[in-house]
């Protein structure tokens, strides 16, 4: 069977996506699969230290180790035909190679991103102590270091400051701030991520140790996503009156901080299928095939001590996204 040359651009597009997103650390591929789409994580807890009594004896402890499954459900997917006379008529500009060059440094990365962002920022919301919701005018250059330093000693989360676990996102707008705060006396240095081509290109400092990374692509900084928009890719999902036979829906927030920790959330991918087909190789018509899936998605695990999630925080701005 003759090689299909996808095979070979597989390392230099997983590449593009480890460089060009933001939320790269995030990544990881030591799960051990259970079947086709599901992992597991191992919990443990145990009981603490009881009163020794100097009479005999000890006091018997117990422990839970419980496998927990995860199953992956963002199932993605797209294909390209290029015909051949467009391949000639560009001298080889819109190959398929290219394509996808620009499919996974356009659409690929910014989709990885926010399927983390609006992952943690959901299960952040659903623990109480862990999320707030602050216009984001009230971010200014007199409260913004304050502001911030109060969420990085909410709940637990100092405990994973102290490891050095931490990082933490911020909207543009909460950066400018940051620059011009007269309490913050650290540098401001931008950062390119990836080396060349079209990476992006952030500002990044840190508070207290923790890095503090600008996300300045907001299309990707929501805390939720409509998944099928009529052109494909994803965006910001829209709020929706209820009305007739209409169900109301809540619409996506402005994430204005975002704190993830690295031990604790993970982007997890199952499936990269990349393939690759000349013509004659297929029945699609006279032309280049390229066929992309992604099979993936992001979890946040909770703590080993009683089994909660800790490790997270977000702050949206008030106003829904209505499209406008």
């Amino acid at each position: 069977m003759a090689l299909n040359y996808a095979e070979v651009w597989q390392a230099e597009l997983l590449e593009i996506l480890m460089q060009g997103a933001l939320t790269s650390p995030f990544i990881t591929q030591n799960v051990r699969w259970l079947d086709a789409r599901t992992f597991h994580f191992t919990r443990m807890s145990t009981s603490g230290y009881k009163n020794h009594s100097r009479e005999g004896g000890w006091n018997r402890g117990s422990y839970a180790q419980t496998d927990v499954p995860f199953t992956v459900t963002h199932d993605r997917d797209v294909e390209f035909l290029v015909d051949k006379a467009d391949v000639d008529e560009t001298n080889a500009t819109a190959s398929i190679q290219n394509i996808s060059r620009v499919f996974e440094q356009t659409q690929a990365v910014p989709e990885t991103d926010a399927l983390f962002f609006s992952k943690v920022a959901r299960a952040a919301q659903a623990t109480a102590g862990y999320h707030s919701s602050t216009k984001t005018s009230e971010y200014t250059k007199e409260t913004v270091f304050g502001k911030l330093k109060t969420i990085l000693a909410a709940g637990k989360l100092r405990r994973y400051k102290a490891n050095g676990t931490l990082v933490m996102y911020v909207s543009s707008p909460i950066m400018d701030a940051l620059e011009q705060s007269t309490e913050f006396t650290r540098k401001i240095e931008m950062t390119q991520i990836a080396e060349g081509g079209m990476g992006i290109e952030t500002r990044v400092t840190d508070i207290d140790g923790v890095p503090i990374m600008e996300v300045i692509d907001d299309e990707r900084f929501y805390d939720a996503f409509d998944w099928s928009p009529n052109d494909g890719g994803f965006a910001p999902l829209k709020k929706v009156a209820a009305g007739s036979g209409v169900e109301a829906v809540t619409g996506a927030h402005k994430i204005n901080v975002l704190v993830a920790c690295g031990q604790t959330c993970k982007t997890v991918p199952k499936i990269a299928s990349i393939y690759y087909f000349a013509p004659g190789a297929h029945t699609e018509g006279d032309g280049y095939l390229y066929q992309n899936r992604s099979l993936s998605d992001t979890f946040v695990f909770p703590n080993g001590r009683d089994g909660k999630i800790d490790s997270v925080y977000v702050d949206v701005d008030t106003t829904e996204y209505t499209g406008a």
